[in-house]
């Protein structure tokens, strides 16, 4: 199916609920490299390059999320640019 790349917005209650720490571990699981950080206003962000079924089953994770989570929204954009290898959490 093809390498592909997105930049994804998480909304709602998505911080202090272990969102970044849950995100790495499904990204490594499924492959995928990228990063995930906290936005200043409550939302997270994050990249996830790989195969496109991969990236496909993490955006759609990302509605769940970890249990204490409540995702309100996942938004996403394609991304052109490279993305290093492996996957980081930022603050």
């Amino acid at each position: 199916m093809g390498e592909t790349a997105v930049r994804v917005f998480i909304e709602g209650k998505v911080q202090m609920v272990g969102f970044r720490y849950w995100m790495a571990r499904e990204a490594s699981l499924l492959g995928l490299d990228g990063w995930v950080r906290n936005l200043a206003d409550g939302s997270v962000e994050a990249v996830f390059s790989g195969p496109q079924e991969a990236v496909r089953a993490m955006v759609e994770g990302c509605w769940q999320g970890p249990p204490m989570a409540s995702v309100t929204t996942v938004s996403e954009l394609a991304m052109k640019e490279a993305v290093e290898p492996g996957f980081r959490q930022y603050r």
